[in-house]
């Protein structure tokens, strides 16, 4: 990076200073963030108060842990600006979690758990994230800590590091993200379709919060997610014997999404370009109802959910042999590259973790406390919408040069024929 980053960082932060309204928080605000974006393998405090000489440890410490201030006039400049560089209806607003992998049991929310970073379970915290992008630009708006039940069970364990009465109350990884997703709502943050992965597209809650919200969603399921076809019919059955059912049931059983798509037609499709060129994969697409309505027992089958929502079901045959499902309700006429183009914009999430962690220090924070943690993600994540800015800001400037020059070149041209 070049030496002029520390200049743009002081005009890039005068709002979120003046959300602070505190001199010397004003100070140590953009000196922990020059720590983050900094050279220097290790983004914890001691290490960054003793790089910048901005502000002392104790200082730094003081501001993170203990100093009493409200993030939530930060988050907010940080939702405003990240709606002005990426927000609109084409933005994507992508649901994922991320884990910091810990040792110990004290650390706030860290204990055994799936870490979808590693792919097996392994003793860490868990954050849910909310990613907004576009044009292959992300820039994260929320992480927010998921408690397992083993904490929420232990008040003691909670009074240690502070967790606020607020958040005391068991909340799955789905629960948190539509509570993330009504705030960024709330702040009037832009975006067209929410996407996730199967961890929160298999959550029936979820998908039906985000469709009470009005929001369209493209999300992962697994290949058992039961579905029916479009065409279901609800038929009252026909009683051998007995009294007359006073229920309707569905005309056919539900079976699972691979199922489903076993016949369907499957056709190459790309979506984007990438560094060694088109990107592309097998694709089928079908109309489907999806078994997450009311349970009623059908036949000698038992207990069985309903049809609910239409929605599209999509399957992905990737060129490793893999396969993968989704759900989708964006509307019925929405052809396949479409649909492949919203289902495979999620990746933009893993990027921006990665970098968060690599280049930001996301996973460094050594403090324990519930308040400390949120703090220095904030902070990551300002850091990280700085320095998607000067990308941007680097990418207009190269668009606007190859401009003129290609003006500047067909004016030559007409000066030579002339």
């Amino acid at each position: 990076m070049d030496g002029d980053w520390r200049d743009d960082l002081e005009c890039w932060l005068a709002p979120f200073l003046v959300a602070l309204r505190h001199k010397t928080r004003a100070r140590m605000c953009p000196a922990y963030i020059a720590g983050l974006i900094g050279p220097g393998d290790r983004k914890s405090v001691q290490p960054m108060a003793a790089r910048t000489g901005d502000a002392s440890y104790d200082q730094l410490h003081h501001f993170m842990a203990r100093g009493v201030w409200d993030a939530a006039p930060l988050e907010t400049a940080l939702l405003a600006e990240a709606d002005h560089m990426v927000g609109g209806d084409d933005a994507w607003l992508i649901i994922d979690d991320t884990s910091l992998p810990k040792k110990g049991t004290h650390s706030v929310g860290v204990a055994p758990q799936y870490a979808s970073a590693l792919g097996k379970n392994a003793n860490c915290q868990t954050l849910v994230s909310l990613t907004l992008a576009s044009r292959e630009v992300p820039v994260m708006v929320g992480l927010q800590l998921f408690l397992p039940e083993s904490w929420i069970s232990n008040a003691t364990r909670l009074d240690r590091v502070g967790v606020p009465h607020d958040y005391r109350d068991y909340r799955t990884k789905p629960e948190i993200a539509l509570a993330e997703i009504d705030r960024i709502r709330s702040a009037g943050v832009g975006f067209g379709c929410v996407l996730a992965d199967a961890g929160y597209g298999l959550s029936a809650p979820f998908r039906q919060g985000l469709s009470d919200r009005g929001l369209t969603w493209a999300v992962g399921i697994p290949y058992k997610r039961k579905v029916y076809p479009a065409d279901v019919t609800m038929v009252f059955p026909v009683a051998g014997r007995g009294r007359p059912r006073k229920r309707h049931i569905p005309d056919v059983i539900s079976i699972g999404a691979q199922a489903m798509l076993a016949t369907a037609k499957w056709q190459a499709v790309s979506w984007r370009r990438g560094t060694k060129g088109r990107l592309s994969a097998r694709f089928a697409a079908l109309r489907v109802r999806v078994a997450d309505g009311p349970t009623q027992r059908i036949h000698d089958l038992g207990a069985q959910h309903l049809p609910g929502e239409e929605v599209w079901l999509i399957g992905e045959h990737r060129s490793t042999g893999e396969r993968k499902y989704y759900l989708a309700n964006l509307p019925a006429d929405t052809p396949i590259k479409k649909l492949a183009g919203a289902i495979k914009a999620r990746w933009i999430c893993e990027q921006a973790h990665q970098q968060l962690k690599e280049e930001l220090g996301l996973d460094h924070f050594e403090g324990r406390s519930w308040i400390g943690l949120h703090r220095h993600c904030l902070m990551s994540m300002i850091a990280f919408a700085f320095l998607q800015s000067r990308r941007l800001k680097a990418a207009g400037r190269k668009k606007k040069s190859l401009g003129a020059a290609a003006s500047t070149e067909h004016a030559g041209h007409q000066a030579s024929d002339s």
